[in-house]
């Protein structure tokens, strides 16, 4: 007799999971040009995270009208939690000493200057944040980190 995790009924379940999964990441990421550029990446904790289990998603899109939209889907945060993330211009692993990615470097450090994807967890620890601002992101902004609420960087995914 197969196990219950490999029958036909649970691998439907799952298939349909999957698939529900999958169709409100595209509805979230939004209709995509062909001419558009879609950059991508997973978000890890960084080492000096008290929670390694942090994981997700980042996607920028440069859409062919002159828009920057930039959705990250988070899990293993705290629950009912108000969390930051903003676009930087440097990789995870090259430091920040740079910051965030600006449209106009002398500009104000807020949005719509900056690309902040902001979010509230659900009462299970997961977040979608979504930004869209009315300019294209230069090619310097190349990842997303996430921030606690005290503002410490605490994962991050690089764009690519």
């Amino acid at each position: 007799m197969p196990h219950v995790t490999d029958s036909p009924v649970r691998r439907h379940a799952l298939a349909g999971f999957t698939l529900a999964i999958g169709l409100a990441t595209l509805a979230v990421v939004a209709p995509v040009a062909a001419s558009s550029l879609v950059t991508r990446g997973e978000i890890h904790a960084f080492a000096t995270s008290s929670d390694p289990a942090i994981a997700g998603q980042a996607t920028m899109v440069r859409t062919a009208d002159g828009q920057t939209i930039v959705t990250v889907t988070v899990r293993g945060l705290a629950p009912d939690t108000e969390y930051h993330a903003h676009v930087h211009k440097q990789a995870c692993a090259d430091g920040f000493a740079d910051g965030h990615y600006r449209f106009d470097p002398a500009g104000p450090a807020a949005p719509p200057n900056e690309i902040w994807p902001e979010f509230t967890t659900n009462a299970g620890g997961i977040g979608v944040g979504r930004a869209v601002v009315d300019a294209i992101a230069g090619l310097s902004a190349v990842s997303v980190v996430v921030h606690d609420p005290s503002g410490a960087k605490i994962a991050c995914a690089d764009l690519g």
